[in-house]
C-alpha cells in the first residue's frame, strides 16, 4: 500500500477520534454533514470527473437512498401514524431492518435504477446527457410527491431514528474514498479515463465504452444512495423538496472547485463549500466593525462565499487540485 495513502488514513482516523472532544453538538453536526457530502462528492466525481460524463443525477439517487433507508428504519406502528394521505403499501410496512442492511438496500436500489437508466441515457453524449439526467432528478421528485402510499407524498417522513454518529459518517467517507481510489488506479479506472479523454479512440482500441460508463454510473449511484440514506438519518426528516437540483448543483460546485477527477479535490472542495458556508454564517448577523454596529443582512454570507469561489476559480482554472492527488504533489516534492 502507498506510504502516503497510509498517512492519509491514519490522519483521517485521528480526526474522527478527536473531533468529539473538540467540537460541541452544532460543530459535530457540521462535521457529520461534511463527511456525508464527501461520500456524495467522491462518488459523483467518479462518473463526472473520472469518466467524463456530464450527468446531473445525484439528487435523484440520493433521494432513492434516503427514502429506502427511512422506510427500513421506521417501525410499522410509526408508519401507520405518519402516513396521512393514504395507507402505507404492504411491502412498505414489511420493511424493517437495522442501519447496515438499510444502507445496503439503499445503495442497491439506486444501483438498480442506474443500470436501468444507463440503457437510454448513454445513447447520448455531452449536453444531451446532462439534460436527460437532469430530467431524471425531476422525475424522482414527482414520483415521491405522487406516491403517498410509499413516500407519504409532499408531507415526507419524520421521526427517522438518529442512529449514526461521527464514526459511522467518517468511517463510511473513508471507505468510499478508498474504494474510489482503488477503482481509479485499476484497469477499469484507466478505461474510464480513456473514455473521458476520447471516447471514440477508446472504442477503437477495444474498450467497451457502454460497459465502462454503466459500471461507473452504477458504482456512483450505489454510494450516492448510501450518502442519501446517511443524510436522512442525520436530518431525521425528509421530503421531496430536500432533493432538488440545488443538491446536484452544490455537488457540482464541490467537484469543479476541488478538481474534476481528483478524490483529494473532492474532499478539499467539500470542506471549503460545506464547512466554509457555515463558517461565514456570522456575516448574516449584525456586526461590530471598529465600534460601528451594522444592521443584519441575511444572505450576505452567500454573496461573500460566491465572490470567494469566483476568485478561486479565476486563479485555478482546473480546480484547486486539478486531476492530481495529494500523493502526486508529495512525490514531485521528493524528486
Amino acid at each position: 500500500m502507498n506510504k502516503n495513502f497510509v498517512i492519509y488514513l491514519l490522519v483521517s482516523i485521528l480526526i474522527i477520534v478527536c473531533t468529539p472532544y473538540i467540537f460541541d453538538d452544532y460543530g459535530m453536526r457540521i462535521i457529520n454533514n461534511i463527511f456525508i457530502f464527501i461520500i456524495l462528492a467522491a462518488s459523483y466525481n467518479l462518473i463526472n470527473g473520472v469518466t467524463g460524463q456530464f450527468s446531473l443525477e445525484p439528487n435523484g439517487f440520493a433521494a432513492i437512498g434516503a427514502y429506502v433507508t427511512a422506510l427500513c428504519l421506521l417501525s410499522e406502528d410509526l408508519k401507520w401514524e405518519l402516513f396521512q394521505l393514504e395507507d402505507p403499501a404492504p411491502w412498505v410496512l414489511a420493511l424493517n431492518t437495522s442501519l447496515v442492511p438499510a444502507l445496503l438496500l439503499s445503495g442497491l436500489a439506486a444501483t438498480f435504477v442506474a443500470i436501468c437508466l444507463a440503457v437510454p441515457v448513454f445513447r447520448v453524449r455531452g449536453d444531451y446527457l446532462a439534460i436527460v439526467t437532469l430530467g431524471f432528478g425531476f422525475i424522482i421528485k414527482v414520483i415521491a410527491i405522487n406516491s403517498p402510499e410509499i413516500t407519504n407524498g409532499s408531507i415526507g417522513l419524520n421521526e427517522i431514528p438518529s442512529v449514526i454518529n461521527i464514526y459511522w459518517t467518517g468511517g463510511m467517507a473513508i471507505l468510499t474514498v478508498i474504494i474510489m481510489l482503488n477503482i481509479i488506479y485499476s484497469k477499469y479506472g484507466r478505461a474510464m479515463k480513456a473514455v473521458r479523454d476520447d471516447e471514440d479512440a477508446a472504442s477503437a482500441i477495444g474498450i467497451n465504452t457502454f460497459k465502462i460508463k454503466t459500471m461507473a454510473f452504477g458504482t456512483s449511484a450505489f454510494f450516492e444512495g448510501i450518502g442519501g440514506g446517511l443524510l436522512a438519518v442525520l436530518l431525521t426528516t425528509i421530503s421531496p423538496d430536500l432533493f432538488t437540483f440545488f443538491l446536484t448543483f452544490q455537488l457540482l460546485i464541490i467537484i469543479v472547485l476541488g478538481g474534476l477527477g481528483s478524490m483529494s479535490g473532492a474532499i478539499l472542495g467539500t470542506i471549503l463549500v460545506v464547512g466554509g458556508s457555515e463558517w461565514l454564517r456570522f456575516l448574516d448577523d449584525s456586526l461590530n466593525i471598529f465600534g460601528y454596529q451594522t444592521d443584519a443582512h441575511p444572505g450576505l454570507r452567500m454573496v461573500v462565499f460566491s465572490l470567494i469561489l469566483i476568485i478561486v476559480m479565476l486563479f485555478a482554472r482546473e480546480g484547486i487540485m486539478g486531476r492530481k492527488e495529494f500523493s502526486d504533489i508529495f512525490k514531485r516534492k521528493r524528486k
